[in-house]
């Protein structure tokens, strides 16, 4: 079906095209009367306007983009970015901005993504999420001039402004804490290891268990989900030296390791403490409870959403700090059991 335009409606109301233009862009030149009659005609025949055509009129999208590499099942297990995007959601939709979501495999189609929404006026900018060390999307993005957000630590954001939460004071209070408990032997299973946030929580577990006379901590790198979490958890608990605490770098990943500490009998917190990044509803409804970190996700999305606003309407937008994730201990953690 052929899609319909300004001439079709024109056709329609008996005006010419430039009238057309005039009372469906809200600008002065017509009628009320003729405004409403060609609004009404253009609803009727399903006359969206055309998004080249806005951009080289100066019109903005009002949208902005995200996109994900990662499965597209990670979005209906993880509930991280569900209440990221929700805060994000909470401010755009009040300004009558859309929110494009769209999960690709690797990063050059990410890059392909952005340009092609860029070029066709789909989007004023788009947030960065999942930043790597030296991520060649920051350095991509810069170049073509399309606004953005790095949902990320500052020194791998290039020239884009960046929101983000300091992950190593969160590893910092989690470590010590497990040690003041008694804890001596234990192990983090983490996500990618090529992240920037991932890499962080590496360098400073080792820096802090270092600090504390412990051994070098095991850490094993998962893709997030719960199969590898449970087979990283496995792998740990029936191995020479079992930790007597895991750290995971998500909830589902935690959920499931306490699954595999049932199976192979070991009892939760006596034999094993865990500990999940970040809290949820899932941490909850488990027993026991899961010790968790602990932050204001849907807030986190909303300061990115307001960031890009502010650089999208030309304003300076420096780097904005979150509080970090704090330690909310529940039932999966006590001393360790001796003898």
């Amino acid at each position: 079906m052929k899609r319909p335009t300004m001439a079709d409606i024109a056709r329609r109301a008996g005006v010419s095209k430039v009238a057309v233009s005039y009372a469906l862009n809200g600008r002065p030149g017509v009628s009320e009367e003729t405004r409403a009659t060609v609004k009404a005609i253009a609803e009727e025949l399903g006359w969206r306007p055309n998004n080249a055509a806005r951009v080289l009129g100066g019109a903005r999208a009002r949208a902005f983009g995200l996109v994900v590499r990662r499965p597209a099942r990670t979005l209906g297990v993880e509930p991280f970015f569900m209440e990221f995007v929700s805060g994000i959601e909470s401010v755009l939709s009040a300004r009558s901005y859309a929110l494009m979501l769209q999960m690709v495999e690797t990063h050059e189609q990410e890059s392909a993504v952005h340009r092609r929404w860029w070029g066709e006026g789909r989007v004023d900018g788009v947030f960065l999420v999942d930043l790597h060390s030296a991520d060649t999307r920051v350095r991509a993005l810069e170049e073509m001039g399309l606004p953005a957000v790095v949902v990320g630590p500052p020194e791998t954001s290039g020239s884009l402004p960046s929101v983000w939460s300091d992950d190593g004071e969160s590893v910092r209070e989690i470590v010590r804490y497990l040690v003041t408990l008694g804890h001596r032997h234990i192990a983090r299973v983490a996500g990618p290891a090529e992240l920037a946030h991932t890499a962080e929580r590496d360098a400073v577990m080792l820096d802090v268990c270092r600090e504390a006379d412990l051994p070098r901590p095991a850490v094993v790198h998962t893709d997030y989900t719960g199969d590898e979490g449970a087979r990283a958890a496995r792998r740990l608990l029936i191995g020479p030296d079992r930790p007597t605490a895991m750290v995971f770098d998500n909830d589902i990943m935690a959920v499931a390791a306490l699954s595999v500490a049932q199976e192979l009998r070991l009892d939760v917190p006596g034999d094993l403490s865990i500990v999940a990044w970040d809290e949820s509803p899932l941490t909850q409804v488990v027993r026991p409870a899961l010790s968790a970190v602990s932050r204001d996700i849907p807030a986190y999305g909303a300061h990115a959403a307001e960031a890009l606003l502010a650089l999208v309407a030309g304003e300076h937008v420096a780097d904005v700090r979150e509080g970090y994730a704090r330690l909310v201990p529940r039932g999966s953690t006590s001393p360790p059991r001796t003898g």
